[in-house]
């Protein structure tokens, strides 16, 4: 998360009200009373530099990558190696198109081919003219949707099966991969945090954090990335996407072509892109309501589930982030409580009385940090909840 705004200038009204009044009985010799003209005349006046203070302070954030937003962040990227934010990719996969019988000679394939999912949502072309070879009835060709964004995302193989444009001996197609690599276009956190990252980018892809950087460089919707060095001379590299699963087949192929050009890594390092392990863990806990709680027992059931929620999403955000019941007593803690967004914190007092937690137990995962070990991310299992009723103190 990045730094909130900072207050380069003090903006509370009742301290520079105070200086104000201060000021004018030292010059005029007189007591400002609360209703005289010159009170009502220095609290205007409070106002004009109230405004010009607020107005000062966000234009002196906007100079502040950490703080800075929308085309101001834009244009300050110019001070780093990625000058320029990352637009919306559309999703690729790879579809097998079908010819009725084999052919004498080889039939194309028109770059442009496209088809579509059985209810006709998203159209996907392909990338070149392809020929299905003399002999054989079809051949695997990469399409990319027709609209950027996630929502090309997540079309299992078989799904895009249907042809908009025909081709000679056209029989049918289908996906053979699931769809990937779709992403919108990188918010100001997402945006902020890659160009943080890009000054490794300077060198080679041979540092550490440079076949990170350029990993993360793929995709928004990649949440985190490892790289280590299993042997001399070699990379694996592994992806973790922002729904906490490993990175599909689409993805892994991406960050390879990424990471593996000639100009970007030392020419004696070969690169790979492997799955990170995966470990399972259950959530099972009985939690008990502060007699007098101030909301209703359905209301607190539902944001328990969310607080549930909010932690599996923490716990699955890292490689290599350890199973941690207590994140998950902390986020049950704020049932309850009111998000200030001034403060940054939740307020108030916590509708949970006691949590009895079953699992999970607090595991060790390993962040492939060590050259020699593939790194582990935390997969969920079952989740049982269970209401305990009332209790009092």
């Amino acid at each position: 998360m990045r730094n909130p705004e900072y207050q380069f200038f003090d903006t509370d009204t009742d301290t520079l009200i105070a200086q104000l009044v201060a000021m004018y009985e030292r010059m005029v010799g007189i007591s400002v009373h609360p209703a005289s003209p010159e009170k009502q005349f220095i609290l205007w006046v409070a106002t004009v530099i109230l405004h010009e203070r607020v107005a000062s302070n966000y234009n002196a954030n906007q100079n502040v990558p950490s703080r800075a937003s929308g085309e101001n962040l834009d244009a300050l990227a110019d001070l780093f190696y990625l000058d320029k934010r990352p637009e919306a990719k559309p999703a690729a996969c790879t579809v097998r198109f079908h010819i009725s019988e084999p052919q004498t000679s080889p039939v194309l394939v028109p770059v442009g081919t496209r088809v579509t999912d059985g209810n006709n949502s998203l159209t996907w072309s392909t990338d070149a003219d392809v020929y299905i070879t003399a002999g054989d009835t079809y051949a695997d060709i990469p399409v990319h949707c027709q609209a950027a964004g996630v929502l090309g995302n997540g079309y299992t193989p078989g799904q895009i099966n249907t042809m908009v444009d025909l081709y000679d001996y056209c029989s049918g197609v289908e996906n053979i991969t699931e769809s990937a690599g779709g992403s919108d276009a990188a918010s100001d956190d997402e945006f902020y945090e890659l160009l943080r990252a890009s000054m490794d980018g300077y060198s080679c892809a041979g540092a550490r954090g440079s076949y990170i950087y350029f990993a993360k460089a793929v995709s928004t919707e990649i949440a985190d990335v490892a790289a280590n060095s299993p042997a001399a001379g070699e990379v694996a590299i592994y992806v973790l996407m922002a729904d906490g699963t490993p990175a599909g087949e689409e993805i892994k192929a991406a960050v390879l072509a990424a990471c593996n050009q000639e100009d970007r890594r030392p020419m004696t390092d070969l690169v790979s892109v492997k799955d990170p392990d995966t470990v399972t863990y259950n959530i099972e806990f009985v939690y008990y309501i502060k007699d007098g709680a101030t909301i209703s027992s359905e209301e607190i059931q539902g944001r328990v589930e969310a607080a549930v929620q909010e932690y599996v999403e923490w716990q699955h955000g890292k490689l290599g982030r350890d199973i941690n019941p207590d994140e998950l007593r902390a986020y049950l803690g704020t049932v309850g409580k009111t998000w200030d967004a001034e403060a940054g914190e939740y307020v108030g007092t916590s509708a949970i009385k006691r949590i009895v937690l079953t699992s999970p137990d607090f595991t060790v995962l390993r962040d492939g940090k060590n050259n020699a070990e593939v790194p582990q991310v935390a997969q969920l299992g079952t989740i049982k909840i269970t209401n305990g009723g009332f209790e009092d103190e």
